[in-house]
Protein backbone atom coordinates (compact mmCIF):
# COMPACT_ATOMS: atom_id res chain seq x y z
CA UNK A 1 0.00 0.00 0.00
CA UNK A 2 2.81 2.42 0.88
CA UNK A 3 4.49 1.69 -2.46
CA UNK A 4 1.20 2.54 -4.19
CA UNK A 5 0.99 5.86 -2.33
CA UNK A 6 4.63 6.70 -3.14
CA UNK A 7 4.05 5.94 -6.82
CA UNK A 8 1.00 8.21 -6.90
CA UNK A 9 2.97 10.96 -5.14
CA UNK A 10 5.83 10.76 -7.66
CA UNK A 11 3.43 10.98 -10.61
CA UNK A 12 1.72 14.07 -9.17
CA UNK A 13 5.10 15.52 -8.24
CA UNK A 14 6.21 15.59 -11.89
CA UNK A 15 2.96 17.34 -12.86
CA UNK A 16 3.41 19.88 -10.05
CA UNK A 17 6.98 20.46 -11.24
CA UNK A 18 5.88 21.38 -14.76
CA UNK A 19 3.32 23.86 -13.41
CA UNK A 20 6.00 25.36 -11.15
CA UNK A 21 8.61 25.60 -13.93
CA UNK A 22 6.52 28.24 -15.69
CA UNK A 23 6.11 30.23 -12.50
CA UNK A 24 9.80 30.03 -11.57
CA UNK A 25 10.73 31.51 -14.96
CA UNK A 26 8.63 34.65 -14.55
CA UNK A 27 9.54 35.01 -10.89
CA UNK A 28 13.27 34.49 -11.44
CA UNK A 29 13.66 36.44 -14.69
CA UNK A 30 11.13 39.24 -14.31
CA UNK A 31 10.76 39.39 -10.52
CA UNK A 32 6.99 39.12 -11.02
CA UNK A 33 4.71 37.24 -8.65
CA UNK A 34 2.15 35.97 -11.16
CA UNK A 35 -1.07 35.29 -9.26
CA UNK A 36 -2.80 34.50 -12.58
CA UNK A 37 -0.60 31.44 -13.15
CA UNK A 38 -3.31 29.01 -12.02
CA UNK A 39 -5.89 30.67 -14.25
CA UNK A 40 -3.56 30.26 -17.24
CA UNK A 41 -3.49 26.56 -16.38
CA UNK A 42 -7.29 26.62 -16.36
CA UNK A 43 -7.27 28.14 -19.85
CA UNK A 44 -5.11 25.25 -21.02
CA UNK A 45 -7.57 22.76 -19.56
CA UNK A 46 -10.57 24.44 -21.19
CA UNK A 47 -8.71 24.55 -24.52
CA UNK A 48 -8.18 20.77 -24.39
CA UNK A 49 -11.80 20.26 -23.33
CA UNK A 50 -13.29 22.28 -26.19
CA UNK A 51 -10.93 20.74 -28.74
CA UNK A 52 -12.32 17.37 -27.64
CA UNK A 53 -15.96 18.47 -27.48
CA UNK A 54 -16.09 20.45 -30.71
CA UNK A 55 -13.58 18.69 -32.95
CA UNK A 56 -13.09 15.27 -31.25
CA UNK A 57 -9.37 15.96 -30.84
CA UNK A 58 -8.01 13.83 -28.00
CA UNK A 59 -6.35 15.78 -25.14
CA UNK A 60 -3.01 14.14 -25.96
CA UNK A 61 -3.24 15.39 -29.52
CA UNK A 62 -4.35 18.84 -28.40
CA UNK A 63 -1.25 19.40 -26.25
CA UNK A 64 0.48 21.51 -28.98
CA UNK A 65 -2.72 23.53 -29.41
CA UNK A 66 -3.13 24.21 -25.67
CA UNK A 67 0.57 25.01 -25.41
CA UNK A 68 0.37 27.53 -28.27
CA UNK A 69 -2.89 29.10 -27.06
CA UNK A 70 -1.59 29.79 -23.55
CA UNK A 71 1.82 30.87 -24.91
CA UNK A 72 0.05 33.52 -26.98
CA UNK A 73 -2.12 34.42 -23.99
CA UNK A 74 1.03 34.91 -21.92
CA UNK A 75 2.57 37.21 -24.54
CA UNK A 76 -0.70 39.17 -24.82
CA UNK A 77 -1.02 39.59 -21.04
CA UNK A 78 2.58 40.80 -20.90
CA UNK A 79 2.00 43.38 -23.63
CA UNK A 80 -1.29 44.65 -22.19
CA UNK A 81 -0.70 44.48 -18.43
CA UNK A 82 2.63 43.18 -17.11
CA UNK A 83 4.82 45.49 -19.20
CA UNK A 84 3.11 48.50 -17.65
CA UNK A 85 3.82 47.48 -14.05
CA UNK A 86 7.38 46.12 -14.37
CA UNK A 87 8.95 49.37 -13.30
CA UNK A 88 6.61 49.82 -10.33
CA UNK A 89 6.70 48.40 -6.84
CA UNK A 90 6.32 44.70 -6.14
CA UNK A 91 2.89 45.40 -4.68
CA UNK A 92 1.75 47.00 -7.94
CA UNK A 93 2.70 43.93 -9.96
CA UNK A 94 1.16 41.64 -7.37
CA UNK A 95 -2.16 43.48 -7.50
CA UNK A 96 -2.08 43.57 -11.30
CA UNK A 97 -1.65 39.80 -11.59
CA UNK A 98 -4.25 39.25 -8.86
CA UNK A 99 -6.65 41.34 -10.95
CA UNK A 100 -5.79 39.23 -14.00
CA UNK A 101 -6.52 36.12 -11.97
CA UNK A 102 -9.96 37.37 -10.98
CA UNK A 103 -10.71 38.54 -14.53
CA UNK A 104 -9.80 35.21 -16.17
CA UNK A 105 -11.65 33.22 -13.52
CA UNK A 106 -14.84 35.24 -13.82
CA UNK A 107 -14.62 35.38 -17.61
CA UNK A 108 -14.46 31.57 -17.69
CA UNK A 109 -17.42 31.39 -15.33
CA UNK A 110 -19.39 33.80 -17.52
CA UNK A 111 -18.58 31.94 -20.74
CA UNK A 112 -18.70 28.33 -19.55
CA UNK A 113 -20.71 28.43 -16.26
CA UNK A 114 -19.29 27.24 -12.91
CA UNK A 115 -20.22 23.62 -13.64
CA UNK A 116 -17.63 20.86 -13.50
CA UNK A 117 -16.77 19.40 -16.90
CA UNK A 118 -15.03 16.12 -17.65
CA UNK A 119 -13.47 14.58 -20.72
CA UNK A 120 -14.90 11.10 -21.18
CA UNK A 121 -13.76 8.72 -23.87
CA UNK A 122 -10.20 9.99 -24.27
CA UNK A 123 -7.50 7.54 -25.39
CA UNK A 124 -6.16 6.99 -21.87
CA UNK A 125 -9.43 7.29 -19.92
CA UNK A 126 -10.11 4.47 -17.41
CA UNK A 127 -7.00 2.52 -18.43
CA UNK A 128 -4.53 1.22 -15.85
CA UNK A 129 -1.01 -0.16 -15.61
CA UNK A 130 -0.56 -3.02 -13.13
CA UNK A 131 2.95 -3.56 -11.72
CA UNK A 132 2.65 -6.28 -9.08
CA UNK A 133 0.66 -4.78 -6.23
CA UNK A 134 0.92 -1.25 -7.66
CA UNK A 135 -1.88 -0.02 -9.92
CA UNK A 136 -1.20 3.19 -11.82
CA UNK A 137 -3.81 5.15 -13.72
CA UNK A 138 -2.69 5.53 -17.33
CA UNK A 139 -3.85 9.20 -17.50
CA UNK A 140 -1.62 10.05 -14.53
CA UNK A 141 1.32 8.11 -15.98
CA UNK A 142 0.98 9.82 -19.35
CA UNK A 143 0.66 13.23 -17.65
CA UNK A 144 3.80 12.57 -15.59
CA UNK A 145 5.82 11.40 -18.62
CA UNK A 146 4.56 14.37 -20.64
CA UNK A 147 5.54 16.70 -17.79
CA UNK A 148 9.05 15.25 -17.70
CA UNK A 149 9.44 15.67 -21.46
CA UNK A 150 8.15 19.25 -21.37
CA UNK A 151 10.44 20.11 -18.44
CA UNK A 152 13.46 18.68 -20.29
CA UNK A 153 12.51 20.72 -23.36
CA UNK A 154 12.41 23.89 -21.24
CA UNK A 155 15.79 23.03 -19.65
CA UNK A 156 17.30 22.51 -23.12
CA UNK A 157 15.73 25.75 -24.37
CA UNK A 158 17.12 27.78 -21.45
CA UNK A 159 20.61 26.24 -21.44
CA UNK A 160 21.34 25.51 -25.10
CA UNK A 161 19.60 28.12 -27.26
CA UNK A 162 20.57 31.72 -27.96
CA UNK A 163 17.23 32.98 -26.65
CA UNK A 164 17.60 30.86 -23.52
CA UNK A 165 21.02 32.33 -22.82
CA UNK A 166 19.56 35.81 -23.33
CA UNK A 167 16.88 34.95 -20.76
CA UNK A 168 19.60 33.87 -18.31
CA UNK A 169 21.57 37.06 -18.92
CA UNK A 170 18.46 39.19 -18.38
CA UNK A 171 17.71 37.33 -15.15
CA UNK A 172 21.22 37.96 -13.84
CA UNK A 173 21.33 41.68 -14.64
CA UNK A 174 18.78 43.50 -16.75
CA UNK A 175 20.88 46.65 -17.26
CA UNK A 176 23.98 44.72 -18.35
CA UNK A 177 21.86 42.65 -20.74
CA UNK A 178 20.62 45.89 -22.32
CA UNK A 179 24.20 47.11 -22.72
CA UNK A 180 25.06 43.85 -24.48
CA UNK A 181 22.35 44.52 -27.07
CA UNK A 182 19.69 42.19 -25.70
CA UNK A 183 16.13 43.37 -26.26
CA UNK A 184 14.92 42.78 -22.71
CA UNK A 185 11.33 43.74 -23.55
CA UNK A 186 11.22 40.96 -26.15
CA UNK A 187 12.87 38.57 -23.69
CA UNK A 188 10.26 39.35 -21.04
CA UNK A 189 7.45 38.73 -23.54
CA UNK A 190 9.00 35.38 -24.52
CA UNK A 191 9.52 34.44 -20.87
CA UNK A 192 5.91 35.14 -19.98
CA UNK A 193 4.84 33.23 -23.09
CA UNK A 194 7.01 30.22 -22.22
CA UNK A 195 5.58 30.30 -18.69
CA UNK A 196 2.14 30.10 -20.27
CA UNK A 197 3.26 27.28 -22.58
CA UNK A 198 4.26 25.19 -19.55
CA UNK A 199 0.83 25.43 -17.92
CA UNK A 200 -0.88 25.10 -21.31
CA UNK A 201 0.80 21.72 -21.77
CA UNK A 202 0.11 20.78 -18.15
CA UNK A 203 -3.56 21.72 -18.54
CA UNK A 204 -3.98 19.45 -21.58
CA UNK A 205 -2.18 16.60 -19.80
CA UNK A 206 -4.36 16.94 -16.69
CA UNK A 207 -7.67 17.42 -18.49
CA UNK A 208 -8.28 13.69 -18.97
CA UNK A 209 -8.41 12.96 -15.22
CA UNK A 210 -9.07 16.28 -13.46
CA UNK A 211 -12.39 18.19 -13.39
CA UNK A 212 -12.41 21.37 -15.48
CA UNK A 213 -14.09 24.45 -13.98
CA UNK A 214 -13.23 28.16 -13.54
CA UNK A 215 -11.47 27.64 -10.17
CA UNK A 216 -9.60 24.50 -11.23
CA UNK A 217 -6.20 26.22 -11.34
CA UNK A 218 -6.36 27.88 -7.91
CA UNK A 219 -4.93 25.03 -5.85
CA UNK A 220 -2.17 24.34 -8.36
CA UNK A 221 -1.19 27.99 -8.30
CA UNK A 222 -0.68 27.90 -4.51
CA UNK A 223 1.29 24.66 -4.70
CA UNK A 224 3.42 26.12 -7.51
CA UNK A 225 4.33 29.12 -5.30
CA UNK A 226 5.45 26.74 -2.56
CA UNK A 227 7.51 24.67 -5.00
CA UNK A 228 9.20 27.71 -6.55
CA UNK A 229 10.13 29.18 -3.16
CA UNK A 230 11.31 25.79 -1.93
CA UNK A 231 13.36 24.99 -5.03
CA UNK A 232 14.89 28.44 -5.44
CA UNK A 233 13.68 31.39 -7.50
CA UNK A 234 14.39 30.96 -11.20
CA UNK A 235 15.87 27.47 -10.76
CA UNK A 236 14.17 24.89 -13.01
CA UNK A 237 16.11 22.01 -11.50
CA UNK A 238 15.01 23.16 -8.05
CA UNK A 239 11.38 23.28 -9.19
CA UNK A 240 11.65 19.68 -10.44
CA UNK A 241 13.04 18.33 -7.17
CA UNK A 242 10.75 20.45 -5.01
CA UNK A 243 7.76 19.27 -7.06
CA UNK A 244 8.65 15.66 -6.30
CA UNK A 245 9.06 16.45 -2.60
CA UNK A 246 5.67 18.17 -2.47
CA UNK A 247 3.99 15.36 -4.42
CA UNK A 248 5.36 12.71 -2.06
CA UNK A 249 4.58 14.79 1.02
CA UNK A 250 0.99 15.31 -0.09
CA UNK A 251 0.45 11.62 -0.91
CA UNK A 252 2.08 10.22 2.25
CA UNK A 253 0.56 12.90 4.48
CA UNK A 254 -2.91 12.20 3.14
CA UNK A 255 -2.44 8.46 3.72
CA UNK A 256 -0.97 8.53 7.23
CA UNK A 257 -2.58 11.68 8.68
CA UNK A 258 -5.77 12.00 6.64
CA UNK A 259 -6.59 14.14 3.62
CA UNK A 260 -7.57 17.08 5.84
CA UNK A 261 -3.96 17.38 7.05
CA UNK A 262 -1.99 16.75 3.85
CA UNK A 263 -1.65 20.40 2.86
CA UNK A 264 -0.77 21.39 6.41
CA UNK A 265 2.12 18.92 6.15
CA UNK A 266 3.11 20.35 2.75
CA UNK A 267 3.40 23.85 4.22
CA UNK A 268 5.22 22.51 7.28
CA UNK A 269 7.87 20.88 5.05
CA UNK A 270 8.14 24.15 3.15
CA UNK A 271 8.68 26.14 6.36
CA UNK A 272 11.35 23.71 7.53
CA UNK A 273 13.24 23.92 4.23
CA UNK A 274 13.07 27.73 4.19
CA UNK A 275 14.40 27.88 7.76
CA UNK A 276 17.41 25.79 6.76
CA UNK A 277 17.82 27.21 3.25
CA UNK A 278 16.25 30.69 3.08
CA UNK A 279 16.85 30.94 -0.68
CA UNK A 280 15.48 27.49 -1.38
CA UNK A 281 17.14 24.15 -2.04
CA UNK A 282 19.00 25.39 -5.11
CA UNK A 283 18.88 29.15 -4.54
CA UNK A 284 21.99 31.25 -4.84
Amino acid sequence: MVLQIISNGILMGFIYALVAVGLTLTWGVMDITNFAHGEMLMVGMYTAFWMFELFSIDPLLSIPISTLVVFLLGVLLYKLVIKRVLGGSGLTALLATFGLSMFLKNLAQFLFSPNYRYINGAIVTDKKIVLGNVILGLPQVVAAVGSIIMTLIIIYFINKTKTGKAIQATALNRDTALLMGIDTDKIFAITFGVSGACVGAAGALMSSFFPIYPQSGGLYSIIAFVIVAMGGLGNIKGALYAGLIIGLTEALGGFFLGTQFKYALVFLIYLIVIQVRPKGLFGW
